[in-house]
């Protein structure tokens, strides 16, 4: 069952089949957690919510078109659900002793480091610029997938993901993280002068 197409699946869900059911949950749990995580920043949120996809999912799994794919309109979903629990939550978020002061730059940063940084910067995006960042980049889904889950056009997007990314650089250089200059190609050494014989 586990090799089942999402329609397959669906159609036994509606069934009445739980164990499609939970194939469908273990084949996106990550990708739904994760998207959730990002946008939420705490994992006991995280995972609240990502149960409420899923409710939400097969609660309404009769409107879905079958002749679309399931992931962008699950992730939908998620994000949706994400921004029903943000506005809910008021995006209280308590500050953190990083959060005010520049990182000692002293200090090089490990990849743990940078990822809990990253994270902090981008729980600081607004909501529609966050979504459509971990949508992107995260998911991996397309410009076009991006802007089918939010409801917007590509170049709302397109917007949304260049403001995001510049308010990132902006966030990760006022805590002192600056791109790693070790990722750089080296620079061309300057042309030799042929010996002269």
């Amino acid at each position: 069952m586990s090799d089942d197409s999402d329609a397959a699946l669906a159609a036994l869900v509606l069934d009445g089949d739980d164990a499609a059911a939970a194939v469908l949950v273990r084949r996106y749990q990550r990708a739904v957690f994760g998207i959730c995580l990002r946008m939420m920043g705490r994992r006991e949120d995280a995972e609240d919510v990502t149960q409420e996809a899923f409710l939400r999912l097969f609660r309404h799994l009769d409107r879905w078109d079958a002749s679309r794919p399931l992931r962008p309109w699950l992730m939908t979903i998620a994000v949706n659900r994400c921004r029903t629990a943000l506005s809910r939550r008021g995006r209280q978020r308590a500050l953190l002793p990083g959060d005010l002061d520049p990182a000692d730059t002293s200090v090089p940063l490990t990849d743990a480091d940078l990822a809990e940084e990253l994270q902090r910067a981008v729980d600081g995006l607004r909501d529609d610029h966050r979504a459509a960042f971990v949508l992107f980049h995260y998911e991996e889904l397309s410009l076009q997938e991006v802007g089918a889950a939010l409801g917007r056009p590509d170049g709302t997007v397109k917007t949304w993901l260049h403001r995001a990314r510049k308010q990132l650089a902006e966030a990760l250089a006022r805590r002192g993280v600056q791109p790693d200059q070790r990722s750089a190609p080296p620079a061309p050494s300057p042309p030799r002068e042929p010996a002269r014989v």
